[in-house]
């Protein structure tokens, strides 16, 4: 009586196959990742999609150059496209409120928001964070990041600003808080740092605009340490977001730019990266590379 039953429940799964199959939806079809796959980041409750759109190439410059009216068309494009997660920071000058404006009329509840806190503004967190929600046109902002720890120290040195968005986050302000490095020196202080909901580290093939030990973009930084660091980061349960993809530009084939994306899709250590788009050809070319590499 077993064996027949088995046999049934075989043959009716082996249908159910046959008949995906037959309608294009093959079981393997239906595993493929993609560039706009919604991903849970570590231990958050945060979902992001797997690209997301950035706005700080150069300080911003680069997409502040495109105008409100063509940055507008930019990020509805992205949207469009499956694009859900758009970043900025204080420090890219107009940026956070040309975001806002691009993103008007869209349904809150259908993207995500991340932005970065100036280090230098310790007098008054809260009423800081409060602008920054002011200028994106928000209630709440889903990540919000220190914004380019420089030193090995950053953990005690900024408290008072963990510590407020510690409290924002408690308030249901921000939904998750981390911060995002530029150095190897801070960055050795990201593993076993348990208040990281988020980090955001540079990343790509070749060490372009990454971490070193001078903590500047000048030379190159040290591939095998910052990828060891992004495992142990990843490990414990802090959501990982990469920059510098492209090498903030440097990467001007498009041989260079699917090689960067390939190592960082095959890392998989990277929950999502973020990319500063100035066209929707290169929005298309970053959807269609991650999904190549994602699936490969």
């Amino acid at each position: 009586m077993n064996r027949e039953h088995n046999r049934r429940d075989f043959l009716r799964a082996a249908a159910g196959a046959a008949g995906l199959i037959v309608a294009g939806q093959s079981p393997l079809a239906a595993k493929k990742r993609s560039a706009t796959d919604l991903v849970k980041l570590g231990n958050t409750k945060v979902k992001v999609t797997r690209l997301a759109f950035g706005t700080g190439t150069f300080g911003g410059r680069v997409q502040r150059e495109l105008g409100q009216e063509e940055f507008t068309k930019l990020v509805r494009y992205a949207h469009e496209r499956g694009i859900r997660f758009f970043e900025t920071a204080d420090n890219y000058k107009a940026m956070p409120g040309m975001l806002a404006t691009a993103l008007k009329g869209v349904p809150r509840d259908s993207y995500k928001l991340m932005t970065k806190y100036r280090l230098k503004d310790l007098d008054n967190p809260q009423a800081t964070i409060d602008r920054l929600r002011q200028d994106l046109n928000s209630e709440y902002v889903d990540i919000m990041l220190l914004h380019c720890v420089r030193t090995p120290d950053w953990p005690e040195q900024f408290k008072k600003l963990r510590d407020a968005l510690s409290e924002a986050k408690h308030k249901k302000i921000i939904m998750a808080h981390g911060a995002s490095c530029h150095g190897l020196l801070p960055l050795r202080a990201f593993p076993n740092n348990q208040w990281l909901d988020v980090a955001l580290m540079r990343v790509n093939h070749n060490g372009t605009r990454m971490d070193n030990l001078k903590g500047t973009e000048d030379g190159v930084g040290d591939v095998n340490e910052v990828t060891t660091h992004i495992a142990q980061v990843h490990k414990q349960g802090t959501g990982v977001l990469g920059m510098k993809i492209m090498g903030e530009g440097q990467f001007k084939t498009p041989e260079l730019r699917d090689a960067s994306m390939k190592f960082v899709m095959k890392l998989g250590t990277v929950d999502a990266v973020t990319i500063g788009f100035k066209s929707p050809a290169e929005i298309d070319e970053a959807i269609t590379n991650m999904n190549r590499h994602l699936n490969a």
